[in-house]
């Protein structure tokens, strides 16, 4: 049984941010030393245990081993996949499906990406970057703010990517006593971009960040809730891997945000990637992200600081303050078109720079979001913006497909199509 929250927290947007963050961050520190758990002490045993998952990660690497685990997609289907495996991708929290789709697949959705883009005068059109995460776009995008060809939506609503989605959710704990918090084998159709990054390109990539919230993960009471074990100072106690509550929470609205809970990050990969070519890489530690909770909590952040986190930005992962994690930073590795990429949803991430990149780096944004209150509610805003070809609203509202006519059709939205968006058996779609 959980014990009830016992910190302030914010129904919304707080009117003054480093108030706010001084009063929450007074109130768990004080909690804190009525439990006899100083932060100073919890700190230090959470160093000793990423310290050892570090060496773990050093040795593995040294070993000739991948750090991320590889899973073969025929194994998922199959029901294959050996209680081995499933512990070590918990471990990780991260995963390469391996020929999730036929290569011939992903190769023809995309060529349709290029004729789509093409053929309705993206490039002519395009107006420069509409959100600061990728301002140092210059001239043709790498990340299209597209989201509604007939790829992205046979991708997502494909039987194989339904399956490995029901696979990823079940690593989750997602029923207590009968209580089910999501249904793992029913997916929010969540909609994201393109990236199509050209051979030749010099990138400096992304630095490491986190995309699941930012101060509400500190201030809003269901994330209080579903990270109480942190704010506590438990944190062998805590686990990442426990949904209770996750789906309630609710981001506070930003530039950069998500609404929908995703199990994991992930994405489709439509061209060859070599490990050395601007590619992801994680801290393959979910539990680190508890680390990141506690640090602003020393001495050596100010009492309005939350080690750089600020609304309508991505949460940073820097070096002043999150040092002791740069050596687990872990390339995923090659992959082949059809391949799928996937993250636990706290996972630290980041994109490596790349010079005069070798081949092409095309991939197709599409996470894990199980059926849930809070992805349900999103759902209706995701029909909307389907229908009419909008942005959807996580998204600048750019509206470049709206009126164009080569859009995926919503006559060929299938079973898993029609779930995803809400649409009930009966209900008849048309644009």
């Amino acid at each position: 049984m959980r014990e009830a929250n016992s910190l302030p927290f914010w129904d919304e947007t707080p009117a003054d941010v480093a108030d706010a963050t001084r009063t929450i961050k007074a109130a768990i520190r004080d909690d804190m030393a009525r439990r006899n758990r100083p932060i100073e002490a919890v700190i230090a045993d959470i160093e000793t245990y990423l310290h050892a998952e570090i060496a773990d990660i050093e040795t593995t690497r040294a070993s000739g081993k991948e750090v991320w685990p590889v899973i073969d997609f025929a194994d998922i289907a199959a029901g294959r996949v050996s209680d081995e495996q499933r512990a070590y991708l918990r471990r990780r929290g991260c995963v390469v499906v391996r020929g999730n789709f036929d290569r011939s697949t992903a190769e023809a959705w995309d060529r349709d990406i290029v004729e789509y883009v093409e053929g309705n005068q993206f490039f002519e059109n395009y107006r420069g970057p509409a959100d600061d995460f990728f301002d140092s776009v210059k001239s043709k995008p790498e990340i299209y703010g597209l989201y509604w060809s007939r790829a992205q939506m046979e991708a997502r609503q494909h039987p194989q990517m339904a399956a490995t989605r029901s696979f990823l959710n079940r690593c989750w704990t997602f029923e207590s006593e009968g209580n089910a918090w999501f249904d793992p084998d029913r997916d929010l159709l969540y909609p994201d971009r393109i990236r199509r990054r050209p051979p030749g390109t010099t990138s400096d990539g992304l630095g490491t960040h986190l995309d699941s919230g930012t101060i509400d993960l500190w201030m809003s009471e269901y994330y209080q809730l579903a990270f109480q074990q942190r704010f506590r100072g438990n944190f062998d106690a805590y686990d990442p891997w426990d949904a209770a509550y996750r789906v309630d929470a609710a981001a506070y609205p930003g530039s950069t945000m998500c609404s929908a809970f995703r199990t994991f990050q992930g994405w489709t990969a439509l061209s060859d990637m070599a490990r050395d070519q601007g590619v992801l890489q994680t801290v393959p530690i979910p539990k680190a992200f508890g680390y990141l909770l506690l640090r602003p909590l020393l001495d050596d952040v100010a009492d309005d600081d939350l080690c750089g986190v600020r609304l309508s930005r991505t949460f940073p992962v820097n070096d002043r303050f999150h040092k002791v994690l740069n050596p687990a930073l872990s390339l995923i590795p090659d992959v082949e078109p059809g391949d799928t990429v996937w993250w636990h949803c706290d996972m630290i991430h980041a994109v490596a720079p790349v010079e005069n990149q070798q081949g092409w780096g095309n991939v197709m944004y599409i996470p894990a979001a199980p059926w849930c209150a809070r992805n349900e509610r999103y759902a209706a805003k995701v029909k909307t913006a389907f229908l009419s070809g909008s942005s959807p609203d996580d998204f600048p509202q750019e509206d470049y497909e709206v009126g164009w006519l080569d859009r995926f059709p919503v006559d060929q939205l299938n079973a898993v199509g029609r779930a995803g968006m809400g649409f009930n058996a009966s209900e008849s779609i048309a644009r």
